[in-house]
């Protein structure tokens, strides 16, 4: 599987973002073959029909939708090209990291690492041509760079994240009343980057240097879930992503997620879906789960 890594040159200046018609994306997205990125990505499409397979979740594309994609994330894209219109954003953590203060801001992005709600939205043609021309805007100072350029990126790029954070939380009805707190965030964080080989909760209290209580307390006043429902959650989401992804067994799945026998993997998958792993995939590659 290929991995699309963030090219600065594209940009024409020394920025970890860039703005990309679909004219400009390459065949990945139109060749309906397996890929992941280094980078986060938000597509708005104001005109598109086919099909996003996004990790084990398929989303219909329709014309005036939004979609968010995180970094390797796994897609396959099945596009019809005709009347095909849509523009992406993209960039690296460290863009964000780098821009803004608050090293844990995508976290706090309700559309990222999203585990239970779709990883798309549709919006108003009107909403879509506000968002469109503030990318224009974006891409002009990225193409025309001026000594006062960061600081218009920052203030745009800050405003549409923020303004899309707040139109996907209340299309879920998610809290945006909590995010002064940084533990829940830290957490989500640490299971990103640790969840092939840390799955007890004990391990990222040790990580964080704070008590499960602490950690329970606020995963559940931002989220509304226990700490270990979230890490059982992302666990799964794993699993998954191997089983349709890969051509390993089970016995090497179990071994790549540091489980310690087979048995426990396919105990814990059934216990969380109701189903076992050769239904799960039966199911999937019937259409029966989207």
């Amino acid at each position: 599987m290929k991995t699309i890594k963030f090219n600065k040159t594209e940009c024409g200046v020394d920025f970890l973002l860039n703005v990309l018609p679909s004219d400009e994306v390459g065949e990945a997205y139109i060749s309906q073959k397996l890929f992941n990125t280094d980078y986060f990505e938000i597509i708005f499409i104001k005109k598109g029909s086919g099909q996003l397979t996004l990790n084990y979740q398929k989303i219909n594309i329709e014309d005036n939708s939004i979609i968010f994609i995180s970094p390797f994330q796994k897609r396959q894209w099945n596009l019809n090209e005709d009347n095909l219109e849509f523009t992406s954003l993209v960039f690296q953590e460290d863009f964000l990291n780098e821009f803004f203060s608050d090293k844990l801001f995508t976290y706090r992005l309700s559309y990222f690492y999203q585990l239970e709600f779709p990883l798309n939205m549709q919006i108003e043609k009107e909403n879509m041509d506000m968002y469109c021309v503030l990318l224009s805007e974006i891409k002009v100072e990225l193409r025309k760079t001026r000594i006062d350029s960061v600081h218009i990126i920052r203030s745009l790029i800050y405003y549409l994240l923020q303004k899309l954070n707040r139109v996907y939380a209340e299309k879920h009805q998610l809290s945006l009343q909590n995010q002064d707190t940084s533990y829940a965030f830290q957490f989500k964080k640490l299971i990103e980057t640790n969840i092939e080989h840390k799955q007890r909760i004990s391990d990222y209290t040790d990580l964080m240097g704070i008590s499960r209580i602490t950690l329970n307390k606020a995963v559940k006043e931002q989220f509304n879930l226990t700490a270990t429902d979230l890490l059982k959650q992302r666990l799964l989401v794993e699993i998954k992503d191997y089983l349709i992804h890969s051509e390993l067994t089970i016995s090497e799945i179990a071994y790549k997620l540091n489980i310690s026998e087979p048995n426990h993997l396919m105990r814990f998958f059934k216990k969380q879906t109701g189903m076992t792993t050769t239904e799960f995939l039966a199911d999937y590659q019937n259409g029966i789960i989207s």
